[in-house]
């Protein structure tokens, strides 16, 4: 089922990793990168013999079914090290040149954009990112998206109506919403939400509504927790992305779960679109061999793979079917933000620590 509470509970906060690196973390490691550091060969010839490390903040099982599949194929043995996607990026932050990693695969795009900002990921080849629409890869081409979920609430029907259901996301910081909103501050799945909700509605007003959920929300470590208050009538909504509320009802079955998942109407920003993407580090000693599972995660297998489990994540890649569970994104209509204009999460990291959330 991916990574447990107990696990993301062990972890400090993901948004106070995000404010120590924006604090000034990085300052050494930017030198580093400039100074040339170790060199990046492209060393590995892609061969039975290859090992290459990927540092993987995707859920295990996935990232185990695709690594298992592509070890067959191809000889080439894949070391996994498995964590959040930002503890990961503060790790290859910290590392700088002389990371050991080769692949970095995460749950968001924000990490990749800021790991790409500080030129530590090396250009695909347009053979890789070709596959993939361009609204799912880096517009400098140095990450390519392999699958995208959606904001939403998870709501009791017993606590709430479908009618009584917020149009915007923004609408969750009114008043009279005071005791009905769970949410998860510190969840790095809550932090690009607020990045989106910056970039479409500006600064002060997304610190209004962070204050706003603040006033009126029950606050848990993780979105897993989210989700589960909701399903035990604690809350009358939470914020989650969908696949959370998919997962919880395969883990405790249809008939024990009293919660249903709601999508913002209209492209709602509430409604953002989140692209979980992979990159071949700069510095990587295999770098031919780090391309070629990258291109295997673009692949048709693969993506077949990842729709076919549990993890209830969209696929990207043209004619590969979700997961038949799911409701098709043309009926979810998602907001689509470019990724560039939902950056790094720095800001939107320092903006939830403003209004007292961490």
């Amino acid at each position: 089922m991916g990574r447990t509470s107990q696990d993301k509970a062990a972890r400090t906060p993901r948004v106070l990793r995000w404010l120590a690196i924006s604090s000034g973390a990085l300052i050494g490691v930017s030198l580093v990168a400039a100074c040339g550091g170790a060199s990046a060969g492209t060393g590995g010839d892609g061969g039975s013999n290859d090992t290459i490390t990927l540092y993987s903040g995707q859920h295990p099982q996935l990232t185990q079914a695709i690594v298992s599949a592509f070890e067959r194929q191809t000889g080439i043995h894949v070391q996994v090290r498995s964590d959040d996607g930002i503890v990961l990026a503060d790790q290859i932050l910290q590392e700088g040149s002389h990371s050991p990693a080769d692949v970095y695969l995460t749950e968001n795009s924000p990490e990749l954009m800021l790991l790409t900002e500080h030129h530590l990921l090396a250009k695909l080849p347009a053979s890789i990112t070709s596959q993939i629409p361009a609204r799912y890869d880096s517009p400098t081409g140095n990450w390519a998206g392999i699958s995208v979920r959606v904001s939403a609430l998870a709501y009791n029907p017993s606590l709430i109506s479908s009618g009584q259901l917020p149009a915007s996301i923004l609408d969750l910081a009114q008043p009279k919403w005071k005791g009905k909103v769970a949410i998860a501050p510190t969840d790095s799945d809550f932090v690009p939400l607020v990045g989106a909700v910056i970039a479409s509605y500006g600064q002060q007003a997304a610190l209004n509504w962070l204050r706003g959920l603040k006033s009126n929300s029950t606050q848990y470590a993780d979105i897993e927790s989210v989700d589960a208050a909701v399903n035990k009538g604690h809350d009358a909504v939470g914020i989650i992305n969908q696949y959370y509320w998919y997962r919880l009802r395969t883990e405790l079955g249809a008939a024990n779960t009293h919660s249903k998942v709601y999508y913002f109407p209209d492209h709602n920003i509430g409604g953002i679109e989140n692209i979980s993407g992979v990159a071949v580090l700069a510095s990587s000693a295999h770098k031919t061999a780090a391309e070629r599972f990258v291109s295997f995660l673009v692949s048709a297998q693969a993506e077949t793979i990842l729709a076919a489990g549990d993890t209830y994540e969209y696929p990207v890649r043209p004619g590969i079917t979700p997961n038949s569970t799911l409701a098709p994104l043309s009926q979810v209509n998602p907001a689509i933000l470019n990724v560039v204009s939902l950056g790094n999460d720095l800001p939107a990291a320092a903006l939830v620590q403003q209004a007292g959330l961490t």
